[in-house]
């Protein structure tokens, strides 16, 4: 139950496409008049060292937060809403993308002034917290041991008082007892392991049990994109719940090679690890949209693999 550790994954394509539509919500929810209540339900250690063993083993930073950071790669191909475009279309503009722009710099403030490529990545609790601002809250679930022991203690170090709570429990369940939040403003972002099916459905459940109890809240969920029924279910599922209750949402994907399993030379098979994943959004912000269609490109064409990148926004 508790084997994964985020640590081996940190910065890799995932947390680029997740951390960069976060930090668009928070851009537009924190920091107003009325507090923010943010609901982080799996929040991890908090911060992750890219320089570290655990990273270092998996190296999958290589292909994301640090090929964000290089040239351009124009081997992809753009699939928005079914349809195709050359890739002369996708070539990156001189000015990035403003999504793009503040993912970067948010993940290189956490860095020493001049590092050209980062070696500490922030987790969705630190991202959060930068972001917050007066009587905005943050309430950070972990329930694995190790993770839940590092986040207070990462944490402990922004010396942010109330603002922060860290609970050692089980944020599909935990969340209950915060919506509605008495501002009536929140944003909950899921983003499970799914190395248990359960999962699957405990993600739909909770969705659906938050959309009741506050209609109005923004929820994210990320989602991997993997041959498993279960997996491919989920946005279709989350899609026909905000249908039903008759609420906004966008859905965004981001494809970086093909799933396919291949044959090393010893006749070996080599699975591809994570080649796509996705965040659904239950009542987006009005800026969100605009800023994924103009940052998706940029960030399809940086991190593309092979030529089965791809992404998609619905």
């Amino acid at each position: 139950m508790f084997s994964y550790r985020h640590a081996f994954h940190a910065g890799n394509h995932a947390d680029v496409l997740k951390h960069a539509v976060l930090i668009a919500l928070l851009k537009h929810l924190a920091g107003r008049d009325t507090a923010l209540m943010v609901l982080d339900t799996h929040a991890g250690a908090g911060l992750y060292r890219l320089d570290g063993d655990y990273a270092n083993t998996s190296g999958e930073a290589e292909n994301g937060i640090y090929q964000l950071l290089s040239e351009p790669n124009a081997n992809i191909v753009h699939k928005n809403k079914g349809q195709s475009a050359t890739k002369n279309e996708l070539k990156t503009d001189e000015k990035q993308s403003d999504i793009l722009s503040d993912y970067i710099d948010t993940i290189m403030s956490f860095n020493p002034k001049g590092a050209t490529k980062p070696t500490i990545y922030p987790g969705s609790p630190f991202i959060i917290q930068r972001f917050l601002q007066g009587r905005d809250r943050l309430k950070a679930f972990e329930i694995h041991p190790t993770d839940s022991k590092t986040l207070a203690a990462n944490l402990a170090q922004l010396d942010a008082g109330r603002q922060i709570a860290v609970l050692k429990e089980d944020g599909f369940e935990a969340v209950k007892k915060f919506l509605p939040p008495p501002s009536k403003r929140a944003l909950l972002l899921c983003d499970p392991s799914y190395e248990m099916k359960s999962d699957y459905p405990r993600v739909v459940a909770m969705v659906t049990d938050a959309v009741k109890r506050f209609p109005t809240g923004t929820y994210a969920v990320w989602y991997p994109i993997i041959p498993r029924p279960e997996a491919h279910d989920l946005p279709r599922k989350l899609k026909t719940l905000a249908n039903r209750v008759g609420k906004p949402f966008l859905n965004v994907s981001l494809t970086v090679k093909s799933s396919k399993l291949t044959k090393t030379a010893d006749g070996e098979i080599e699975r591809p690890g994570l080649p796509a994943s996705g965040m659904f959004i239950i009542n987006p912000p009005f800026t969100l949209k605009p800023a994924l269609e103009a940052a998706m490109p940029h960030i399809a064409t940086r991190l593309g693999q092979d030529a089965n990148a791809a992404f998609t926004l619905e």
